[in-house]
C-alpha cells in the first residue's frame, strides 16, 4: 500500500476516559476512495476510533488521546488545527437520523452559511445537488420549506448523508448508519454508499457482516481485550473474508464468537 494512495491514517492511537483506557494501540489505514468496514462485537472502540478522525473527541473534556491521525499526510491531533475546516473535509453520519431542527432545505444551506457560503442562489444550487445526489429532491423538492421531523426515518438519513456530502468532504464516517432504519430503507441507505465508491474515501462502523460483505473494499476487525479495544486485523475485503490471518476474527467472522 504506497502513500499515495492512503487517504486517512491512525498511528499507535490509544484513548482513555477519565484515566480508564478505552482503546489501545489502534493503526488503522483508509484507502483514496474506498470503502473501510470497521466491525466487531459491541465495547471494542470502532466508535470511539472513528469519532476520532473528526476531533468529536474534542466536546468530551474527560477523553484523552495519544498517538497520531493523519489526513493527507498531515497531522490533525496537532495544536493550532482549524477543527471547523476539517470537519467540513470529514464528515461524520451517526446511528439514528439527526436532522437539524429546521426546514428540509436549511438543514443544507445552514452548514453551507456556516462554512462561508455567501451567496443564497449558491447555496441552494449545492443544496439541489445533494439531494438529487441521494435520491431524495424528488421526495421533497415541493416541501423544502416544511419540517425535517415530518421525513420519514429512512428520509432522515439520506437528507444527513445530503447534508454532509454538500460540503463536499474527502471523507465520510458512517456510523452503523442503518441500524435505526427498516430493511428497504437501509438496502437505499446501503445503494447510496455504494454509489460513492471512488470519490470519498468511506469508513462505516457495522455489526451486520453481510452488510460489510456487502459494501467494503476493505475490512478492520476490532476485539476486547480486558475492557480495552484495539485492532485484531486489517486488510482486503477478500483476503479478511475468506482467509484471515487471526484465529479471532476467523471466529468472529464465522459467528462463533462476538
Amino acid at each position: 500500500m504506497t502513500d499515495l494512495q492512503i487517504c486517512l491514517e491512525a498511528h499507535d492511537l490509544s484513548v482513555r476516559y477519565g484515566g480508564r483506557p478505552a482503546v489501545s494501540g489502534v493503526g488503522l489505514q483508509a484507502r483514496r476512495g474506498r470503502i473501510l468496514a470497521i466491525v466487531g462485537p459491541s465495547g471494542c472502540g470502532k466508535s470511539t476510533v472513528l469519532a476520532c478522525f473528526n476531533r468529536l473527541h474534542d466536546l468530551n473534556p474527560a477523553c484523552e488521546l495519544r498517538g497520531s491521525i493523519r489526513l493527507d499526510g498531515q497531522e490533525i491531533l496537532r495544536p493550532g488545527v482549524d477543527v471547523l475546516a476539517l470537519r467540513r473535509r470529514v464528515g461524520l453520519i451517526v446511528q439514528r437520523p439527526n436532522p437539524l431542527p429546521l426546514s428540509i432545505g436549511r438543514n443544507l444551506t445552514f452548514p453551507l452559511r456556516h462554512h462561508g457560503m455567501g451567496r443564497r442562489s449558491d447555496r441552494q444550487d449545492a443544496a439541489r445537488r445533494a439531494l438529487q445526489r441521494v435520491g431524495l429532491w424528488e421526495e421533497v423538492k415541493d416541501r423544502l420549506g416544511r419540517p425535517a421531523s415530518e421525513l420519514s426515518g429512512g428520509q432522515q438519513q439520506r437528507l444527513c448523508l445530503a447534508r454532509a456530502l454538500v460540503l463536499e468532504p474527502e471523507v465520510l464516517l458512517l456510523d452503523e448508519p442503518c441500524s435505526a432504519l427498516d430493511p428497504l430503507a437501509s438496502a437505499v441507505v446501503e445503494g447510496l454508499v455504494a454509489s460513492l465508491r471512488g470519490s470519498v474515501t468511506i469508513l462505516i462502523v457495522t455489526h451486520n457482516l453481510a452488510q460489510a460483505r456487502r459494501l467494503a473494499d476493505d475490512v478492520a476487525v476490532f476485539w476486547n481485550r480486558d475492557g480495552v479495544g484495539y485492532l485484531e486485523e486489517q486488510g482486503s475485503a477478500d483476503a479478511v473474508f475468506t482467509s484471515p490471518r487471526s484465529p479471532i476474527s476467523a471466529a468472529y467472522l464465522e459467528g462463533a464468537r462476538g
